[in-house]
């Protein structure tokens, strides 16, 4: 029996709060490099062993990561991060909001063939998957990472600079309602 491809590492350190909502926001970006390898993984596990059951739950894990929290993130980003530095920031710092939401965008184009991808891995039609499905996926993973630099390198610590504890409690409440969580 193999072992089943993993998103989260044991012994994992616990996720923050919503008290914490900068370090919810970094956490995010972690399980999504995560996600990431998750989906390098079952590429090459699907070129050894095709859609096997392992296969389609990783890819059925990485379509609920995309359908659900990355979706979540990119809002709360948008309703938090974004319009005070778009309001208070450089230029500079504006055209960097700006590339941010247009990345956001195309994130969320990219998606939809991505996820198709999977869906097939998840239903266990594919073996190996094609050459265009495979820069399907690039495509769609390729946007991630200077994305999430520029985030936490630029935008998160200028948005930082600019709010204070009870704006930053109140994205927090903000956060977990429109979870549910409270």
């Amino acid at each position: 029996m193999s072992t089943p491809i993993q998103i989260s590492q044991p012994g994992a350190p616990a996720a923050p709060t919503f008290a914490q909502p900068f370090d919810m926001l970094e956490a995010c970006h972690q399980r999504l490099h995560r996600t990431l390898g998750l989906l390098d993984k079952l590429r090459a596990h699907l070129a050894a062993h095709g859609a096997d059951q392992q296969a389609q739950q990783a890819a059925r894990d990485v379509m609920r990561y995309f359908d659900e929290a990355a979706p979540q993130h990119h809002h709360d980003e948008e309703l938090h991060v974004f319009p005070p530095l778009a309001a208070h920031g450089s230029a500079d710092t504006v055209a960097l909001v700006a590339r941010l939401r247009a990345d956001h965008l195309q994130m969320e184009g990219r998606w939809p063939p991505a996820r198709a991808v999977l869906a097939a891995v998840a239903q266990g039609t594919p073996g190996a998957i094609t050459v265009v499905q495979a820069a399907t996926l690039d495509a769609f993973a390729g946007l991630y990472g200077a994305h999430i630099e520029a985030e936490e390198q630029l935008a998160y610590p200028q948005v930082l600079a600019l709010l204070d504890q009870a704006a930053i409690a109140a994205m927090g409440q903000e956060m977990a309602r429109r979870r549910g969580s409270r």
